[in-house]
């Protein structure tokens, strides 16, 4: 048994790509006679709402997926996260970073070392009290990073093969006080009894990280299958302006819901093109090595049933 997860951000309505990515998912926990499990990932207040929220769980029914359990909100967990960073200062695995974005970017980007494939360069790790302290007293605001290890982490995806990487000092604390993804994807994972994470590739790079934070926090050691993004013509990843990707712009083409599912389970290897299928159907016939590595291009012809 292998409890999975769909972790969406309530910012938006979900488009194809999202949907695919979350058949995959509840094909990996129903398989294995896991619970599958909803979490709104809906840190920022901002762009969140439940009502964004409330869509997205309609279209995921729409498609036949289900889930088990009440939907998590990460918004109603600080506490938790809260913490868990208690225990990581407690132990000195934190400390204050006063650098901008801005710093951030033109370090990165800056042809020395490391720095220029996207690891914070670690202006603020060595910093002193006293030097802390005066940036405080100046009024600077300030993230709390991960003092992580500069020792690599391996792990075998299910989808992506042998993946080794060193850990960033990822944020685990925003400068306005919010608990930063990496943090509450984590906590969120253990306590929920998330045993493996299905998700989209974009998310590939900072696992060695979150791995090496769960480890810092005594976390069990959860798997990962990392499924390829749905891209748009030009190449680029999935966007409204592709034209019709949300399940909404798709019914008002002529395809139904079903359609949808049977398009998203051709896309997978699962069904022939333009069958109609079942999520039940398709749980018969899901087999995790026989899933696409390369990206899916979304072809033009999904618009509308007579195209």
């Amino acid at each position: 048994m292998a409890n999975g997860r769909f972790a969406p951000s309530p910012t938006g309505v979900l488009h194809i790509g999202n949907l695919r990515t979350a058949l995959v998912a509840w094909l990996f926990a129903r398989s294995a006679g896991g619970r599958f499990l909803i979490r709104m990932e809906d840190l920022d207040p901002v762009t969140s709402s439940r009502d964004k929220a409330a869509k997205q769980l309609t279209d995921l029914t729409a498609i036949g997926l289900d889930w088990d359990g009440d939907v998590v909100f990460q918004s109603e967990r600080f506490d938790l996260y809260e913490h868990a960073l208690g225990r990581l200062t407690e132990h000195g695995l934190t400390y204050q970073c006063f650098c901008t974005r801005r710093e951030i970017a033109e370090a990165v980007s800056a042809p020395h070392g490391s720095n220029s494939v996207g690891r914070y360069p670690g202006t603020c790790r060595h910093l002193s009290p006293d030097e802390v302290a005066t940036r405080i007293r100046s009024g600077m605001r300030y993230a709390l990073r991960l003092r992580s290890a500069n020792t690599s982490i391996s792990f075998v995806d299910r989808i992506a093969g042998s993946q080794e990487g060193l850990p960033d000092d990822i944020v685990l604390k925003r400068n306005d006080g919010m608990p930063a993804y990496n943090l509450a994807v984590v906590v969120d994972d253990e306590i929920q009894g998330v045993e493996e994470v299905v998700r989209a590739d974009d998310l590939l790079s900072p696992t060695p990280s979150q791995m090496a934070l769960g480890n810092l926090l005594g976390y069990r050691r959860q798997s990962y299958a990392h499924i390829s993004l749905a891209i748009g013509p030009t190449g680029q990843r999935l966007a409204k302006r592709d034209g019709a990707v949300t399940l909404d712009d798709l019914r008002a083409m002529g395809r139904s819901s079903s359609d949808v599912l049977g398009i998203l389970a051709s896309s997978l290897g699962v069904a022939s093109d333009r069958e109609l299928v079942t999520p039940e159907l398709l749980l018969a016939r899901f087999d995790p090595e026989k899933l696409p590595r390369g990206p899916w291009v979304v072809p033009p012809n999904i618009r509308g049933s007579g195209s």
